[in-house]
């Protein structure tokens, strides 16, 4: 059994090692030609590097013949080797950065390209993307992945291709100065490359499998460190970091035994080609063949220098092969992100029924069509809901915890799609709205306000990005907000998250300050008073009164009385639709309340006091 995992996990890291490798070859394809001109010009670089070599033995040979001769060395010879090795230097620095220079531009131009790819993409996937998808994944492809290709794009295709051509036009220089000395500087290269040869073997699939693990260590750290004022609040931090703690160990494991007796076998290479070693061979037997009077001591001395820089050369491509497993690998994941479904986009969406005008036959704001919708690893959360939200109405979802109320709202928003059926807007099938027009219709106010770490400003224009700061302060007053902001010591600019905290209440009157700028004609509220301090709820509902004024509401009750006013009660339980009620009174909505057991009736606040009087089904 365990000979057949093993297996099916070495076919599992090829399969992903081969895809990894075809969507490096895409994602490079927009820069190709400028990497092809950095080697080339890298190449041509390599090249150039001899002349330093040729002008060491030019002088020798000079210095040497004018000692045995007992004369000064020859002014013009010498002055023209100095030329060659300075000439030959600058040449070779001014072609090195130039292909440099091409790389790291083609480098910012796809890192700029990916970045702003990845951020398009985002912004268009379904809500429900981001709970399924952990956020150190997110952040190891947005952030860490796009970085791990700049040593890829910007040094690889250079250093490669000096690394390749310089040694062997060295090598080549050092069988032109003599065959022996030639095969002197080469002769540790064989068994050493051999060595690193067998060190690197299964090298693409075990980095597929250390890249996978190494995913699942950083999405557990951060899902670790996102809750740890909870953990440590209940004191569970041994058994909640435990999913941390063990995908750590089994990446150690993996690595320890992967890389210990790689290291051994690399540590016996690296002995074979020390500076020592080649010095101690390659002038032992150089003097040899000096004494013999067949080489010239320069000689040994450039082909001993030449020995010193072959196996630079291995080193130089098995990092090379290393840094593209690892890009492969980041490659892969950014594909995969750049390939996830936006909204808009999902096939098999119909738009609904259309009158010969092309506006949708006398369709309800929001209609339900035998919907159904289950989470991943979970029960059925909607089985057949058909329901259907009238333009201009308030309709409130109520029941126990997990009926499916706002499960069945949050569709409308399209945080997911549902698995069968279809969800309309207007008489259209949400799927077939792009997300700017879909949230120009739709806007929502959830439990807890959702604010970024930007100013108070972009925070309540963040669907309108346009908005004129007048515009910006009149939804604050309606949001009863505006009073706050102006004491606060930056105002507007105040950046929420930094130095200054708001309360609970204070950031749900944002975020109802932000719904009303948006202006959408359907509003998707998560009872916005639940999680707040009775101090605080007053304020709220009042902002509400003006939020859900004229709008189609759909609202996920926790209490009955919230949602004592409502055009349309839907009582739902177990996924289903138990009841609808149309204009119930109280007394007629308690006694659905308690004979189903479902929400507290403690506190008293009817919906229409929160801003519906003259909000009626004939607005």
């Amino acid at each position: 059994m365990a000979v057949t995992d093993q297996t099916s996990e070495v076919v599992d890291a090829k399969t992903k090692r081969a895809q990894e490798t075809e969507m490096l070859a895409q994602m490079l394809r927009p820069v190709r030609a400028r990497l092809w001109l950095g080697r080339i010009l890298g190449g041509v670089a390599g090249v150039v590097s001899l002349a330093p070599y040729i002008a060491l033995v030019h002088l020798g040979d000079v210095l040497v013949r004018a000692a045995l001769d007992g004369t000064a060395p020859d002014e013009a010879s010498v002055y023209s080797a100095i030329g060659l090795v300075l000439g030959g230097a600058g040449l070779q620095m001014l072609l090195t950065f130039t292909a440099l220079l091409i790389t790291h531009f083609a480098d910012v131009e796809l890192t700029r390209t990916l970045r702003t790819r990845i951020v398009e993409r985002i912004a268009g996937v379904r809500l429900s993307w981001f709970s399924a998808t952990s956020s150190g994944r997110i952040r190891k492809a947005v952030q860490d992945d796009t970085k791990t290709l700049h040593n890829l794009v910007a040094h690889a295709p250079v250093e490669s291709a000096m690394a390749i051509v310089t040694p062997l036009a060295l090598l080549v220089y050092a069988f032109v100065i003599d065959w022996r000395l030639g095969l002197l500087a080469f002769a540790s290269v064989p068994v050493y490359l051999l060595v690193q040869m067998w060190t690197m073997r299964g090298m693409g699939e075990k980095t597929a499998e250390m890249d996978s693990k190494l995913t699942e260590v950083s999405a557990t750290a951060v899902e670790f460190a996102d809750g740890i004022a909870v953990i440590k609040a209940f004191g569970r931090t041994g058994r909640a970091h435990s999913r941390y703690a063990d995908a750590a160990s089994a990446f150690s494991t993996f690595y320890m035994g992967w890389v210990g007796p790689m290291l051994r076998a690399s540590a016996i290479g690296e002995a074979l080609v020390s500076v020592p070693v080649l010095i101690v061979l390659n002038v032992s037997v150089g003097a040899a063949l000096v004494s013999s009077t067949e080489v010239s001591p320069a000689d040994v001395i450039v082909t001993t220098l030449i020995a010193l820089v072959l196996p630079n050369t291995i080193q130089v491509i098995g990092r090379t092969m290393w840094s593209y497993q690892i890009a492969g690998s980041s490659a892969k994941r950014l594909g995969d992100l750049l390939a996830t479904p936006t909204m808009g986009t999902d096939s098999g969406a119909r738009p609904g029924t259309l009158s010969a005008s092309g506006a949708a036959a006398e369709a309800p704001a929001i209609s339900f069509e035998d919907v159904s919708y289950s989470y991943t690893g979970a029960a059925q959360a909607l089985s057949g809901v058909s329901l259907e939200v009238p333009t201009g109405t308030v309709t409130a979802l109520i029941g126990p915890s997990g009926s499916g109320k706002s499960t069945l709202a949050v569709l409308a928003a399209r945080f997911m799609d549902p698995d069968s059926g279809r969800v309309l807007v207007n008489g259209r099938d949400v799927r077939t709205f792009g997300t700017a027009e879909l949230y120009s219709r739709v806007a929502f106010v959830l439990q807890n306000p959702q604010l970024l770490r930007l100013s108070l400003r972009e925070n309540i224009r963040l669907a309108r990005p346009e908005a004129e700061d007048a515009e910006i302060w009149a939804a604050a007053e309606k949001a009863f907000i505006a009073e706050e902001i102006r004491a606060l010591p930056e105002g507007l600019d105040t950046v929420w998250g930094e130095g200054t905290r708001l309360s609970g209440g204070q950031e749900q009157r944002i975020a109802i300050a932000r719904a009303i700028l948006a202006d959408a004609p359907i509003l998707v509220l998560d009872e916005a008073t639940a999680a707040t301090d009775p101090d605080s709820e007053d304020e709220i509902q009042r902002a509400l009164s003006v939020l859900v004024h004229g709008r189609t509401v759909l609202v996920i009750a926790h209490r009955a009385e919230s949602v004592i006013g409502a055009d349309q009660v839907v009582l739902m339980r177990a996924g289903r639709i138990d009841t609808i009620l149309d204009h119930p009174d109280e007394d007629e909505l308690r006694r659905l309340m308690d004979d189903h057991g479902s929400a507290a009736t403690d506190h008293l606040g009817e919906f229409s006091a929160a801003g519906t009087e003259g909000h009626t089904n004939d607005d």
